[in-house]
């Protein structure tokens, strides 16, 4: 075999690694929705007796296995056992940075049924998520209890892996009144106040997803420190706030809605306060390839879009603020800092915003 024959043979195999990639995210999903991982975090088991504790099919959950052995997240042994690799480890639920919650919830129906119309929102601009289902994703999980736990969690993973790379950037103690704005149901901010026990906190969110903050704050031993605001950030944010954190919130929006909620906050800022924006920032050309799936997935779902630093720092001048620093996390992730611009009156503040 020549090296130009044996280069294409390469480019063959991974277009249909690409081609083929739902299928390996469906096995994931069946998995994790089994609790196979889960079943396997102590010791191997055989294919016939997680059947048996799946309440599966024994001959189709072996084939599932031996794909997703064959794909790195189990080893098959003798006799059909099946164990976790280390890669596989990172499915276990309550493990730190475990991914099992957004697993379980990245190929759910109602997502996997709006990306099935991906080729809608190119042609129409249109989010495909509202014209599969005939509302928005946030007024469907609102109504869908079940949907909205299972986004929780994937959010609740999502927030305490991000609170050790914050707390390992950021310097809280000169701060004595936190404000997480969407904060879910407060693992972020328990976090936060857990390690900086002079200030306190105020948890905004909906009221479906505030709903188990309580007791998380209360396990964190943070509850009589920390205020939950049950509301829209659309309407009103909490004043006072020495610190406004604001992690993944604004790539769920388009620019109308971002401006908006980003005036909501100028507003109720103080000339000293902080606002930490905790968001992707979008690769150059040719680069990022989580980024920019992540951003059609904001197309396809959400309505929203990832920025790049150009476009934060032109939403963050137009909502009355300064941008201040831009500080990494991960290789993805960044902490964008604002503080208010002072020479922005009020009343420009007040100008109508263009909503969704």
């Amino acid at each position: 075999m020549t090296e130009c024959t044996a280069a294409a043979d390469d480019n063959v195999s991974r277009l249909m690694q690409m081609i083929n990639g739902f299928q390996a995210s469906q096995a994931i999903y069946v998995a994790v929705t089994l609790g196979i991982p889960d079943l396997l975090h102590r010791e191997p088991l055989c294919s016939d007796r997680l059947a048996s504790l799946t309440g599966s099919h024994c001959a189709s959950l072996y084939r599932l296995l031996r794909a997703l052995a064959a794909i790195g997240l189990l080893h098959e042994g003798p006799d059909r056992a099946f164990a976790l690799t280390s890669l596989g480890r990172g499915l276990v639920s309550g493990l730190t940075d475990s991914r099992n919650a957004w697993a379980g919830f990245a190929a759910r129906p109602p997502l996997w049924a709006a990306w099935g119309e991906l080729l809608h929102s190119v042609r129409t601009g249109e989010t495909a998520f509202r014209h599969v289902h005939g509302t928005d994703v946030w007024t469907f999980r609102a109504k869908r209890p079940e949907e909205s736990t299972i986004f929780n969690l994937a959010m609740r993973d999502a927030s305490a892996s991000l609170a050790r790379e914050l707390l390992a950037a950021c310097d809280f103690m000169p701060a004595d009144h936190i404000i997480d704005i969407g904060g879910g149901d407060g693992v972020l901010l328990a976090g936060v106040l857990k390690k900086y026990q002079q200030a306190k906190g105020t948890l905004l969110d909906l009221p479906h997803v505030t709903a188990d903050a309580g007791e998380v704050l209360e396990q964190a031993g943070v509850r009589d420190r920390c205020n939950i605001v049950s509301g829209s950030f659309f309407d009103d944010i909490p004043a006072g706030g020495d610190v406004y954190l604001l992690k993944s919130i604004l790539h769920d929006w388009n620019d109308g809605a971002a401006l908006h909620l980003l005036r909501n906050c100028r507003r109720a800022m103080h000339a000293e306060a902080k606002l930490l924006i905790i968001e992707r920032l979008l690769a150059p050309p040719n680069e990022g390839m989580e980024g920019k799936l992540s951003d059609l997935n904001m197309l396809v779902n959400a309505g929203g879009r990832e920025r790049t630093r150009e476009d934060f720092a032109a939403l963050i001048e137009s909502a009355g603020l300064e941008l201040n620093a831009i500080t990494p996390l991960s290789a993805w992730r960044f902490i964008i800092e604002a503080t208010p611009n002072e020479a922005v009156g009020r009343a420009e503040l007040e100008t109508k915003d263009h909503l969704r």
